[in-house]
């Protein structure tokens, strides 16, 4: 082989080498700064300092937004959507299951209400995992834990809405006297319907959805108190289940290990307790930065202990202690079933149709803070193929209308999972789980390492170093326990019945994120983006004050 040529070639390959690399970097690396945090009193001004112009009424208070995250939870409506997965391992397998995954959430929702006082912004969770990543895989990383988040909050809203056409046709079937059938095709239809109407009530002004949280946190204790006092009274007549029954029978229904059935029977308490990163994507609409962490745990300490003890309460209250004829009730809900067994038919009509309602309220509170979400992720440019049109905040009512309408479409099209049958429908609640623990886990993660424990500046919200670094670490722990949990199938024996669908889903858009980032994302999206005017980086006080006054005035 001639010398020269060989030489060519080198060169060649070697100039390859050093495009490809540049491009790789150019890509990968972050083209958005790291802005510097000076904690302050102001909200408005805080956050500008993060990057943003105040775009959103503020008109949330401490325990409107408490009741975000309460009313998305719906304690009785979750508990009666997600009852039977818990009885797959018997009565120890929900009771007890459900308080201890509450206390390792409630370390989540600490790990999350410490980054939360630091960075308060809507955008919050892949704005944390850019702000507090290497810049080397910053920008990627960010963008997909937004795909993530906004695709785990749209499928918790299609396992809401699912729960809601459960419900609402239990009640049905229980007038009709069994004369009605449940098929896949009235569930969608119901479904359907309950998500178009949500997308209607949750384009009103701010001020009108903030009311709605109050509203329903009224409805959801009126609705446990209810439960706590007529459920056992009707049940006496048959007969109380005693405390052995309740605290220690572990059953197995499943195909797999008796152990692993009792990990699986978790997944109720990690399903309803699981909204509370909504408090969140408020913290733009929020009157108070502090209100935030308030939020959180106060709505995970509640759920955590008023949910053990309706677990109690319903499995007292199981007739004959047959739990078998609760999970196969031919109502399709083994809370319906516990109902009607304990109250007739007149009462389980009414009890239902109040937890298809509080169902409802809970749908509503979740495309609220799934509509922020998206929002904040498009005014970055990181909504793929929508952004420029999903940004835009209608200007009359400073509500992200847009927004709200892709987020019912997008939940209209995952929704067809109804369809294919109970399993893959059942794979919405598992697809919210996954999806929604890998974008918390990810900036508890970032911020245990050198680069962001180096960037992380404490909020009002702070534990000292110790103590909150042992609770990210568990955090951590938790949340890869919870994604593998939740991509298992039902059965060891996988077929198109037994599928779990979530692993499908939530890894293939994990994957195709990155490949649509690295292919022609990284065109648009570069990090978040600062929407402050040129020069108002750092915005005087008087200023942050006027535009504060601007918004209130054109309310």
């Amino acid at each position: 082989m001639n010398p020269a040529n060989t030489h060519n070639s080198a060169g060649v390959l070697s100039t390859v080498r050093s495009r490809t690399g540049e491009h790789i970097h150019a890509i990968t690396s972050s083209r958005s700064a790291i802005r510097s945090i000076q904690h302050v009193d102001d909200e408005v001004e805080l956050l500008a300092q993060i990057g943003y112009k105040q775009e959103l009424n503020r008109n949330y208070s401490t325990i409107q937004v408490f009741g975000i995250a309460f009313s998305i939870m719906g304690l009785l409506p979750s508990i009666a959507s997600t009852m039977a997965t818990g009885y797959e391992a018997g009565p120890v397998g929900l009771v007890w299951g459900w308080i201890v995954s509450s206390l390792f959430i409630l370390c989540v929702g600490t790990s999350m209400s410490v980054l939360a006082s630091s960075l308060p912004t809507s955008g919050g969770l892949y704005y944390w995992t850019n702000y507090y990543c290497p810049d080397s895989f910053r920008v990627p990383l960010s963008f997909m834990v937004g795909c993530s988040n906004t695709l785990a909050l749209c499928g918790g809203f299609c396992s809401i809405n699912s729960g809601f056409a459960t419900e609402v046709l239990s009640a049905v079937f229980i007038s009709k006297d069994g004369d009605f059938s449940i098929t896949d095709a009235k569930n969608y239809g119901v479904f359907a319907g309950c998500t178009v109407s949500h997308v209607i009530l949750c384009s009103i002004a701010s001020r009108h959805t903030a009311f709605l949280q109050a509203f329903s946190i009224y409805v959801n204790v009126f609705l446990i108190i209810l439960f706590f006092i007529a459920v056992p009274i009707g049940a006496s007549k048959h007969g109380f289940n005693d405390g052995s029954f309740i605290f220690g029978q572990l059953e197995n229904n499943l195909t797999w290990a008796k152990g692993w059935s009792f990990m699986l029977a978790w997944m109720p308490a990690i399903w309803t307790i699981g909204a509370f990163d909504s408090c969140v994507h408020m913290s733009e609409e929020a009157k108070s930065k502090r209100s935030i962490p308030i939020g959180i745990i106060g709505s995970i300490s509640v759920c955590g202990l008023v949910g053990w003890f309706i677990c109690i309460c319903a499995t007292a209250c199981i007739k004959n202690g047959d739990v078998a004829a609760v999970m196969e009730s031919s109502t399709g809900s083994a809370m319906a079933q516990i109902i009607y067994d304990a109250l007739g038919k007149r009462w389980a009509i009414a009890f239902m149709s109040i937890i298809a309602f509080a169902q409802y309220l809970m749908g509503a509170s979740i495309l609220i803070a799934a509509s922020r979400q998206i929002w904040a992720f498009s005014r970055d440019d990181g909504l793929p193929f929508f952004h420029n049109i999903v940004k835009v905040v209608n200007p009359k009512i400073k509500v992200p209308v847009r927004a709200t309408i892709f987020g019912g479409c997008l939940s209209l099209l995952v929704g067809l999972l109804i369809l294919v049958g109970p399993t893959a429908s059942g794979a919405l609640f598992s697809l919210a789980v996954a999806g929604n623990t890998f974008s918390w886990g990810m900036p508890v993660f970032l911020v245990l390492l050198p680069t962001g424990k180096s960037r992380f500046v404490p909020g009002p919200f702070y534990f000292g170093h110790t103590l909150t670094t042992m609770l990210h670490c568990i955090t951590v722990v938790w949340i890869v326990y919870v994604i593998i949990m939740s991509m298992f199938p039902s059965s060891k024996s996988v077929d198109k019945e037994s599928m779990n669908y979530a692993c499908v889903i939530n890894v293939g858009v994990w994957i195709l994120s990155l490949v649509y980032y690295y292919v022609y994302g990284y065109r648009v999206y570069s990090g978040p983006k600062s929407n402050l005017e040129e020069g108002a980086s750092s915005i005087e006080g008087h200023e942050v004050h006027n535009i504060d006054q601007t918004l209130d005035e054109k309310v």
